[in-house]
């Protein structure tokens, strides 16, 4: 099933994009701070993202990480 279509595959690829556009920001921060705008500007958002609110996608991994054991 495409991760479109499940809710929880999509969340784990939405904490995917943005634990790695941080880290590659973190890297590398030319790759990322170069494209701000159109669709690549989507990278550059999710680094932010992940920069500012690391608390909480952090926890969200976390909670993400115990779902999948679980089932």
């Amino acid at each position: 099933m495409s991760a479109l279509f499940n809710f929880q595959s999509l969340l784990l690829v939405i904490l995917l994009m943005i634990c790695t556009c941080t880290y590659v920001r973190a890297v590398a921060p030319r790759l990322v701070d170069k494209n701000k705008e159109g669709f690549l500007g989507l990278f550059f958002m999710s680094a932010r993202i992940g920069e500012r609110l690391s608390p909480y996608v952090a926890l969200a991994c976390v909670a993400m990480a115990v779902t999948m054991l679980v089932q």
